[in-house]
């Protein structure tokens, strides 16, 4: 009966998105950027044509608030990163973003397939559990990614990509808390065409990706297929057997089809399919003191958080994942009103088995297999009321269902201790949405709005034969948006605003006893003010950004592992845990001094600091006993004190085409990566414990990071060839790129992509 209302939920909501197509379809321009960007035979977009023909630097129309802007007339803190940009410095997936924006950071869970850990201004929850939602929302094609699972996107066949810094609840969601990176893809031309390109780098990696564009019926219905293929060894190397691990296998394919009968209607539907195998490895960094050293080799523990992250000891692992996705958006130009409906499902499965002791010694072994499915419908108006006063409003329904199989084997005990869960969750949103702007002069803008969203979830699980009863979470959230501009020319803007951020609450669904995991967490709240300016100055020559932030987080929610009694002897679980203060400046620039360079640069600072993180546990698990807590010294995780990067890129004309060269730094201040207390430091036996500062070998060390490309770009017939030659991490800087540690028990870390190099070719018709 369960399963057959949850269908009729989607039934209804897929019909709904057919009802809405239909009346669009009656009555036969969508929104100016989609219907423009899908019928618009020469494909030219921004991204082709960065610059004027008298070297000024052209201005990138986003789409940010629902509606067709320039970057610099938009009052927000957003960067839009060209795709020729990425291109240029064989960019591969969305971790490679990180730096390019602010206060951003993009690094990749290996704990999940795809999964991305994504932090904006020190907002992050790097968590696979499905039973979380995420800080910062990623939308493909309008739709929301409702887990970090599967966000780790390839980064090929984009049309534009948009950061934007701060909560985002009016207009993208009540899990925007942090910010949205927002990326469209390419729609059918509509022309016969293609691009692909094939690449292949240290480590055997190597990569083959295709588009192929085709009309059907001319003018009315075009084509689009991709393809697009990832493989690499790994760069770990197991000295076990002295061969690399960590291998992974990426596929993403799928379909589009454009339907534009008339100027003012355009239905867009895409199928996609996206696979990943790849072998789970974590690197040991337990140390003196914790048990599992007690059980293995000495040469295993008290390694470093650097060099040795690189060289494992691990038991054969494997992943597999995939992920099938529907997505069907409808556009419809009434004159009056442009309406937009965007129908989505996306379904995923995965089975991974990991050996979290990364040890020699089989002692703590995981299989997880997880399903996943999600959807979504959003139907949006957007149009004027006067001339000088416009409107975006909608609704927005999600729904998704997740189910979690883990079995985990711990030798610690005798005999050895196999435990197995089982949870069950659902989720379900609606939302009502308006965003308005009224020009008061033609220099002085005010922009409000809001957006009204009641969560429901469900959560059942059972540890073992202990089946804990199904609890029911309800809660309901109102988030405003306050903004005004001012232009005293046609080259300054400045703004300031208010906004309030929601992120909902609901039950951890790897809790282990019948408290955790019947005990709801609540909603976090932020309260965001901003003052920004923007400039382009010199005849366009350079575009300067700068933006000051205050945060103020209420009813913080944290993800934190506590030792058991029962069980696999640990559970994680998410509390609120009081409020956090976050406060930064944030600037980017964009400069053409000369004819042919152009540079590019960008810099966060931020500060930011716990109040009042109070919780209950124990201190390890040879010291059961619960005590209270008190983390408020801590840092906040994946939140480093200061990002900066600048990139460099100059081209030379030739006889056959165009030389050009691309050098980018990016530094990256360090940070902590896990909540989780101090093991080096001495505790009172009782009273209150204070923790001075997160455990040092959860702390990313500062990164700096050099990359390098050198293209040719050249045309035979009428092909646009490309050769690129590309270093990534020309100096070679290591360590962590996540690190895990269990109080007293064990601790370990994954590593980022050392120094790596390879050529890649790209062809265009």
């Amino acid at each position: 009966m369960a399963r057959a209302q949850t269908w009729n939920r989607y039934s209804i909501a897929l019909s709904l998105g057919t009802a809405v197509a239909a009346l669009v379809g009656v009555s036969g321009n969508a929104h100016a950027q989609d219907v423009a960007a899908a019928v618009t035979p020469s494909g030219d977009s921004i991204a082709d044509k960065p610059t004027a023909d008298d070297g000024s630097i052209q201005d990138i129309v986003v789409s940010a608030r629902r509606r067709d802007e320039t970057l610099q007339t938009t009052p927000i803190a957003i960067t839009a990163i060209a795709p020729a940009q990425l291109e240029a410095k064989a960019t591969l997936n969305i971790g490679d973003l990180q730096g390019a924006a602010p206060n951003v950071l993009i690094t990749n869970q290996n704990s999940g397939a795809a999964a991305a850990n994504v932090s904006i201004r020190g907002l992050s929850f790097a968590d696979i559990d499905k039973s979380f939602d995420p800080t910062v929302g990623i939308m493909v094609d309008g739709v929301f990614i409702g887990t970090n699972t599967g966000a780790y996107l390839d980064f090929f066949d984009i049309s534009s990509i948009e950061i934007l810094r701060g909560p985002q609840g009016t207009l993208f969601g009540r899990n925007t808390i942090g910010g949205v990176i927002n990326i469209q893809r390419t729609k059918p031309t509509g022309e016969f065409g293609g691009k692909f390109e094939a690449s292949y780098g240290r480590f055997n990696t190597w990569a083959g990706r295709g588009v192929l564009n085709a009309p059907i019926v001319p003018d009315v219905l075009a084509a689009k297929l991709f393809y697009f293929h990832n493989e690499s060894d790994g760069y770990y190397r197991n000295a076990m057997t002295g061969r690399r691990t960590g291998a992974s296998n990426n596929e993403n394919f799928g379909g589009s089809l454009l339907f534009t009968p008339s100027s003012d209607f355009a239905s867009l539907l895409t199928l996609e399919k996206q696979v990943q195998d790849f072998v789970p490895v974590n690197s040991n960094i337990s140390k003196t003191g914790e048990l599992f050293c007690l059980l293995e080799p000495a040469n295993e523990c008290d390694r470093n958080t650097t060099t040795d992250l690189y060289t494992v000891f691990v038991s054969p692992t494997s992943s597999h994942y995939t992920a099938p996705a529907v997505t069907w958006q409808n556009d419809l130009d009434l004159d009056f009103t442009k309406l937009t409906s965007i129908t989505s499902y996306r379904s995923a499965k995965e089975q991974q088995t990991q050996d979290f002791d990364s040890s020699s010694v089989d002692i703590y072994y995981s299989n997880r297999r997880q399903k996943f499915h999600q959807v979504s419908q959003e139907l949006r108006a957007a149009g004027k009321f006067t001339d000088n006063f416009d409107y975006v409003i909608g609704g927005y329904f999600y729904s998704s269902r997740y189910e979690l199989l883990q079995r985990t084997r711990i030798t610690l005990f005798a005999p050895p201790r196999i435990t197995e869960q089982n949870t069950i969750g659902h989720s379900q949103s609606y939302a009502v949405f308006g965003d308005f702007n009224l020009s008061i002069t033609d220099r002085l803008r005010l922009s409000f709005g809001g957006r009204y969203t009641h969560d429901r979830k469900k959560n059942r699980n059972r540890v073992d034969a202990d089946q804990f009863p199904g609890v029911t979470y309800n809660g309901s959230k109102f988030t405003p948006k306050v903004e005004v501009d001012y232009r005293p020319n046609e080259q300054i803007m400045a703004y300031a605003s208010w906004s309030r951020g929601y992120r909902s609450g609901g039950f951890s669904g790897r809790g282990t006893t019948l408290v955790s995991s019947t005990t709801p967490y609540g909603p976090e709240t932020v309260d965001s003010y901003e003052i920004g300016l923007k400039m382009a100055l010199f005849d366009r020559k350079l575009l300067f950004n700068i933006d000051a932030f205050y945060a103020d987080y209420n009813s913080l929610q944290q993800s934190t592992t506590v030792p058991t009694s029962t069980g696999v002897g640990n559970e994680t679980i998410v509390t609120n845990v009081g409020s956090a203060k976050i406060k930064g400046i944030e600037a980017d620039f964009t400069a053409r001094p000369v004819d042919r360079l152009t540079f590019t640069g960008s810099i966060g600072y931020l500060e930011n600091g716990f109040k009042n993180f109070i919780t209950q546990g124990a201190i390890s698990a040879l010291q059961p006993a619960v005590r209270t807590i008190d983390y408020s010294n801590v840092n906040l995780i994946y939140a480093p004190k200061i990002t900066a990067a600048i990139n460099a890129e100059y081209s030379v004309p030739t006889d056959f085409g165009k030389v050009q060269a691309n050098v980018g730094y990016r530094y990256i201040a360090r940070y902590d990566q896990q909540i989780g207390l101090d093991a080096t430091a001495a505790y009172p036996p009782t009273g209150t414990v204070v923790i001075p500062r997160n455990d040092p070998r959860v702390r990313s060390d500062e990164q700096n990071l050099l990359d390098v490309s050198l293209s040719a770009q050249f045309a035979v017939e009428d092909r646009k060839v490309r050769v690129t030659a590309y270093t990534r991490n020309l100096l070679d800087d290591r360590g962590p790129n996540a690190a895990f540690t269990v109080a007293g028990l064990w601790s370990f870390s994954s590593a980022r992509e050392p120094r790596t190099y390879g050529v890649q070719l790209g062809v265009e018709f």
